[in-house]
């Protein structure tokens, strides 16, 4: 199974995955201000929730889904594919009965959410109770979809994934204008968003039958199986289960402390800055299996994609957020007004700093769990939900939803400084940290911080210049090696050839 972590199939996946992403990135952007001018900013602060559960509700699969793409992938890079349908039905079968189990803490906690722990307003109540009732019911789909999900990540099938992803991402976005013509009432439009999950849910399963014969030794819940992935999976449960806790924990706590208008003014700029880690994500999805395999297979191939991912994210994500965190102000304005301007502007900054930060850890995190170690995550997790828990409830007492997104970049800050320790430790060939490593994160941080400077907007634009011109000297002489430069010269010049031909 070398061609599991061959280069030129993990390129074209995380291209695959970038444009499975980046497509209902676009699309949000365009969508979401008529929503909120149509539903108004309380209604829209309930289907910022709703987005939450019908996208991210995967967490009551308790890490089963990402447990498989690891046991699998590492199978396949062992040659034991005979042993994988068995792994898949029983893991499938386990991630139904948690999503149903998750369908009745929902159901059963919904009333106490809308009435008492949410801070809805009693005119919206209602509708909002028969809103989390619907989402109960599709934990399940939402769980099982993320098992499918895995298998096919295993086995690299990328492409086929964003086939889906793409079309889903949209309809998540513009299925409530479906409904809005005919009604404003949440519970239709939540309805659709539904409806939509089932698809991608029966179609996911039939890429499976095809892919992979899941139907190969038939549909069962093996003992030996379930030892195995309880066993791996338990460890890896914990981790997936806290993480999404505390990055999901500040909206509703903005819900309980502040209000649920003020939840779009924090979910807003949340929901459109977090899409970079898009970038991240996709070679981290893509780089996870590749660790499972590699380190079974090759274990300095391992430690040679750790490596390139830190690089390439670092080199994509900085300028990015550099200029998020720069035209901040100017950027909400002509997106969505003054209003929000005077609302989210240092949340939007604080926010671009974290996903910087988080975008960098995503590599580690995928590393220390695609090489069997989860362990170390979940405990990492463990310390830190408790004292998250604090820090976020104190800061948006003090200084509302600016005071979530402190504590947000906080804590993915220092997350990240443990992850990377980590991960230097688990290396099979180590990789050092190096003096240039450290003075290039220093001086992103120090930019940053010039960045987001109140200054005229003049000033900010030559900031800017001066700023991309010293990155990306610094980027072609001190960070890409000299095969890589050569690399991108060679592109370059083919790119050049190919524009003069067509003239």
């Amino acid at each position: 199974m070398d061609e599991l972590i061959n280069r030129n199939l993990l390129v074209r996946n995380t291209i695959w995955n970038l444009i499975g992403h980046l497509i209902p990135l676009i699309v949000a952007i365009f969508a979401i201000p008529p929503l909120i001018r149509i539903l108004g900013t309380d209604r829209f602060g309930v289907l910022a929730l709703a987005w939450v559960v019908i996208g991210y509700f995967s967490l009551f699969d308790l890490g089963l889904g990402r447990a498989l793409t690891q046991l699998v992938a590492r199978r396949l890079g062992a040659g034991q594919e005979k042993e994988i349908p068995p792994f898949a039905w029983t893991g499938l079968i386990l991630v139904l009965i948690l999503g149903l189990i998750g369908t009745l803490i929902l159901g059963l906690s919904s009333p106490w959410l809308v009435q008492d722990a949410l801070n809805i307003p009693k005119e919206l109540q209602p509708e909002s109770l028969n809103v989390f009732c619907l989402l109960a019911l599709a934990i399940p789909v939402v769980t099982i979809t993320a098992g499918l999900r895995g298998l096919l990540e295993a086995y690299q099938r990328f492409d086929l994934i964003n086939l889906i992803r793409i079309p889903l991402g949209i309809f998540t976005f513009l299925g409530p204008f479906l409904v809005l013509p005919f009604s404003h009432s949440l519970l239709p439009v939540v309805a659709i968003l539904v409806a939509g999950r089932l698809v991608a849910w029966a179609t996911y399963l039939l890429l499976c039958i095809r892919v992979m014969s899941l139907v190969r030794g038939g549909i069962g819940l093996q003992l030996n199986v379930l030892r195995q992935l309880i066993f791996f999976g338990s460890w890896m449960t914990v981790s997936n289960v806290v993480g999404p806790i505390m990055v999901y924990l500040d909206r509703f706590l903005i819900g309980a402390l502040l209000s649920v208008a003020a939840v779009t003014f924090y979910a807003t700029p949340y929901e459109v800055v977090t899409k970079l880690l898009i970038i991240p994500g996709a070679l981290a999805g893509v780089l996870f299996p590749a660790f499972s395999t590699s380190s079974i297979q090759d274990p300095s191939r391992t430690a040679v994609l750790f490596g390139r991912g830190i690089k390439y994210v670092f080199l994509c994500l900085f300028p990015i957020c550099l200029l998020i965190i720069t035209f901040a102000s100017e950027g909400l304005d002509l997106w969505l007004g003054q209003e929000f301007v005077d609302k989210s502007t240092h949340v939007l900054q604080w926010l671009a700093l974290g996903v910087f930060l988080n975008s960098l850890a995503h590599i580690a995190f995928a590393f220390i769990q695609g090489v069997g170690r989860p362990e170390l995550t979940a405990k990492l997790h463990l310390i830190e939900l408790p004292l998250y828990l604090l820090l976020v409830w104190y800061l948006i007492g003090a200084y509302g939803i600016e005071g979530a997104a402190i504590a947000w970049a906080l804590r993915i800050g220092i997350d990240a400084i443990f992850l990377f320790g980590i991960a230097q430790h688990l290396l099979p060939t180590k990789i050092s940290i190096g003096m240039r490593k450290v003075l290039a994160m220093v001086g992103a941080l120090i930019i940053f911080g010039l960045g987001s400077m109140q200054i005229s907007l003049l000033i900010k634009a030559a900031f800017i210049v001066a700023a991309f011109t010293a990155f990306i000297f610094t980027a072609w002489f001190f960070v890409l090696a000299p095969d890589e430069r050569v690399m991108i010269g060679n592109r370059f010049r083919a790119a050049q050839a190919s524009m003069c031909i067509k003239k």
